[in-house]
């Protein structure tokens, strides 16, 4: 009985919201306006399909970094099955932007949707067009309708590269019965760690394996390398701090004007021990926020180069900061960095991925919120690749210490390059796993 009121409610609920979510897109379309389209496919179901013969495999990645982790997946896949199809869904155009080099080295293989809302007819017309052999969710994406739809239509759907932090866990009591009821109907889990497995047993009573975290089976493009050691070469020696993925009221606490220059360089003679003022470069996680940060900046007292505009390190004064303003060139940012800041991890936001800066040997300081990352952060400091502060200006002091003391960070480089590299295999346990779907 519990079970239905609390299903029924949730679909009036989104019924109801329909205008809302339509005003959200419209108004997320003033910064983006990737976000007027498709909306066949967000409230329809409709969208395109496969051109090619072979069983269809569907990939659910919500946003960049899910979808990241989905792209050596995929591609494993795409190589042990040849003839299989691929649909990849998404909820931001972000995250489709992140999938589109993907799309394009699988193309008539692999399309790009995204998933539509919570809407029982969309999500039907979505499964009965598709027909997938299998539904792979990435990360936490357990949309409880969604679920259940895919059980009446006999489509498996499993949960890969898991994880569920104490705070998520505790925001799914808020429908016990419902989110069960939906999380019971998963084939399987695979998650990330140990800590992710047993918060997941608490709501999951079904086939749960451990396999490690996707997003060390990335592989950094040799074009963004190549191109982050150019860009480097740029600074003519200066130390470059990477502020990196920062998100909202990050900026403000990390970006000081005291004298148009950060006040950790005046403490207790540390900008003597750096010999030479660092270049700053900060890269916003969300587009939509460039335009933001650059004026924050600039109401600061910074000069603000740009790489949209074709900007570089060349010349910098201590009171210019660079805007990483493009995307899909994280991988760049941090060749080019001596040392990198996490973003989401100075204000409670879980910290972004710091998986990428130890993949090219950059050390990286977090601050105290990474429970987005928790296995990876702590397995991260073990291992002597990263340090963890407790604020935004003691991570400024720590950026700089590691800059002024080149032993010490080409110690951390190498401790970041191994760790990223102890932790691979990830991938090759999950293609694995899933045969015993795709094989049946």
């Amino acid at each position: 009985m519990k079970l239905a009121v609390e299903r029924l409610g949730y679909r009036l609920l989104w019924w109801l919201g329909l205008p809302l979510v339509a005003a959200y897109l419209l108004y997320r379309s003033l910064r983006q306006p990737e976000y007027r389209a498709h909306w066949g496919e967000r409230f329809l179901g409709r969208g395109p399909v496969p051109v090619r013969e072979g069983e269809l495999i569907w990939v659910h990645a919500v946003s960049v970094g899910e979808t990241r982790a989905a792209v050596p997946l995929i591609d494993a896949l795409a190589r042990a099955h040849p003839r299989a199809r691929f649909v990849l869904t998404h909820m931001t155009p972000t995250g489709r932007a992140a999938g589109a080099t993907l799309a394009q080295s699988l193309a008539g293989r692999l399309v790009q949707r995204y998933l539509p809302y919570e809407l029982g007819f969309a999500q039907r017309r979505f499964l009965r067009e598709l027909k997938p052999r299998l539904g792979i969710l990435m990360e936490t994406e357990l949309w409880p309708n969604l679920l259940l739809t895919a059980q009446a239509e006999g489509v498996p759907v499993v949960l890969a590269n898991a994880r569920l932090s104490a705070k998520s866990l505790a925001r799914a009591d808020r429908l016990p019965a419902l989110l069960r009821a939906a999380v019971a109907t998963l084939s399987g889990v695979a998650a990330q760690s140990e800590a992710d497995r047993q918060r997941i047993a608490t709501a999951y009573g079904g086939p749960l394996e451990v396999f490690g975290n996707l997003k060390f089976d990335l592989t950094p493009d040799p074009v963004q390398i190549a191109a982050g050691h150019a860009l480097r070469a740029t600074a003519a020696g200066r130390p470059i701090i990477l502020l990196a993925s920062t998100r909202e009221g990050e900026e403000s606490l990390l970006l000081k004007n005291r004298g148009r220059t950060p006040i950790f360089l005046y403490e207790a003679g540390m900008k003597k021990k750096l010999g030479s003022d660092p270049c700053f470069c900060v890269v916003p996680r969300h587009p939509q926020r460039f335009d933001e940060v650059a004026r924050l900046a600039q109401a600061r007292g910074w000069r603000v180069r740009r790489r949209s505009a074709g900007a570089d390190f060349a010349g910098m004064g201590d009171d210019d900061l660079f805007l990483g303003d493009s995307m899909g060139e994280m991988a760049l940012y941090y060749v080019a960095a001596d040392v990198a800041l996490i973003g989401g991890s100075v204000l409670p936001f879980g910290a972004q991925n710091l998986i990428e800066a130890c993949a090219v040997g950059t050390p990286v300081v977090l601050g105290p919120s990474t429970f987005n990352f928790a296995q990876a952060a702590r397995d991260s400091l073990a291992a002597g690749a990263a340090v963890q502060v407790a604020d935004a200006d003691a991570a400024l002091a720590e950026l700089a210490a590691i800059c002024a003391d080149p032993q010490r960070r080409a110690r951390m480089s190498a401790a970041a390059l191994a760790f990223a590299h102890a932790h691979r295999g990830a991938t090759a346990r999950t293609v694995a796993w899933l045969e015993r779907w795709l094989t049946r």
